[in-house]
């Protein structure tokens, strides 16, 4: 089970990282940052295999690929923007990693507009005249 690797890996990293961080507490940040870009390059085929299925279902409902694609993008901010925001807190920027989740929820919302506005004029037309 990949989980299993992943936890594996992440109580090694900790273990390094509290022996390591008395003696060298900028060596340790790295090693903390080294190991959450290990875990998500881990996980990147998991991810192409949930975007390949969401396009083969999204292709054989008739769903348009725009939205599909723009959803993706969304997702794809907020998890980029909480794993930047986590690796700044890991080096104790709290302030900055606020500013990096803010400027994710705002990429987030301007790249929702579109759906939100085809949202609005569905429902529209279900509406009595």
């Amino acid at each position: 089970m990949e989980i299993i690797q992943v936890v594996g890996l992440g109580l090694i990293a900790t273990i390094l990282i509290m022996v390591v961080k008395e003696q060298k507490p900028m060596f340790a940040f790295l090693l903390a940052a080294a190991t959450g870009v290990l875990i998500f390059m881990f996980l990147m085929g998991k991810i192409s295999t949930v975007i390949s299925e969401l396009e083969r279902m999204a292709k054989s409902s008739g769903v348009e690929m725009i939205y599909l694609k723009t959803i993706l993008k969304i997702i794809g901010i907020a998890y980029i923007a909480e794993f930047g925001a986590q690796v700044v807190r890991d080096a104790g920027q709290e302030n900055i990693a606020s500013k990096i989740e803010l400027a994710g929820k705002i990429l987030i919302m301007v790249l929702a507009v579109p759906i939100i506005g085809i949202i609005i004029e569905t429902v529209l037309k279900l509406l009595p005249s």
